[in-house]
């Protein structure tokens, strides 16, 4: 049951990623936003506070590490995202954040 409220707040993460990658720094404020929606979605999955707020680090960590800035503000479009660009963040979230 834990495994399957992560996988749902990875793909709910993913919906929400208004950061820049390539390891550098994020948009001021971007970051706060991104964090603040995130762990909202994650304790309203039955995430304790803690738990939210590592996973919802985590997830940014990954998108940070593998998707350019172009490919992260895609993710943040307005008009819609592209369903594979979708599909590799909820991966990489996933994988990089999966319970050990």
């Amino acid at each position: 049951m834990r495994l399957q409220s992560l996988l749902a707040l990875s793909a709910v993460g993913a919906l929400m990623l208004p950061m820049v990658a390539n390891a550098g720094p994020w948009p001021e404020g971007k970051k706060g936003t991104y964090m603040q929606q995130c762990q909202q979605v994650a304790t309203g999955q039955g995430l304790s506070a803690s738990e939210a707020k590592s996973h919802c680090e985590c997830g940014a960590k990954a998108i940070e590490k593998n998707f350019s800035t172009q490919e992260i503000q895609e993710l943040d479009s307005k008009d819609g995202v592209d369903a594979k660009l979708m599909q590799r963040a909820q991966a990489a979230v996933q994988e990089a954040c999966k319970p050990k």
